[in-house]
């Protein structure tokens, strides 16, 4: 099993209404000690922030072509609680429902996050947003380049099929 570093973030203009991106490295080093990533972005317009921060996540883990072995870095409270509370799994046994009985927001994302994560290992971590942390801010600057770049595109709308 390989061992990948996943830091994601994503940025929605005008939230939850304006344009949005997200931002992904993936990060591993070879049996030779040399460092690899690749970056992710893109951009949707009209979306949320919850949505491109979940999307961050689902798309680098969807370019994982075998189980490995996950760090996953986050500023997202709503990722990172969803997992590491048990929030996500309560909402799967309540048949996609929160505590008071509404439907769960973004389950089409939360259902295809389950489907990319389920072949990895993965540990989440939560890293503090505008910090200073290096890959966090990488990230963030790929997520909002992403969103500026719908400023006045049409793009496939990400929350029409939204629960």
């Amino acid at each position: 099993m390989s061992h990948v570093e996943i830091y994601t973030d994503g940025a929605a203009r005008g939230n939850p209404n304006g344009p949005g991106g997200y931002g992904a490295i993936l990060r591993f080093t070879d049996s030779k000690g040399q460092v690899h990533e690749k970056e992710l972005s893109e951009g949707f317009n009209p979306t949320s922030n919850n949505r491109m921060e979940l999307l961050a996540a689902i798309r680098a883990l969807e370019e994982l072509t075998r189980s490995c072995d996950v760090d996953l870095y986050s500023d997202s409270s709503y990722l990172i609680n969803a997992v590491n509370k048990g929030w996500l799994s309560s909402w799967q046994k309540n048949g996609w429902k929160t505590a008071d009985k509404s439907p769960v927001k973004n389950r089409d994302l939360w259902e295809r996050f389950l489907r990319a994560k389920a072949p990895h290992r993965v540990t989440f971590h939560w890293v503090k947003g505008h910090a200073g942390h290096p890959e966090n801010e990488r990230c963030d600057t790929l997520a909002t380049t992403a969103a500026d770049a719908m400023r006045g595109t049409r793009r496939p709308n990400l929350d029409e099929h939204q629960n």
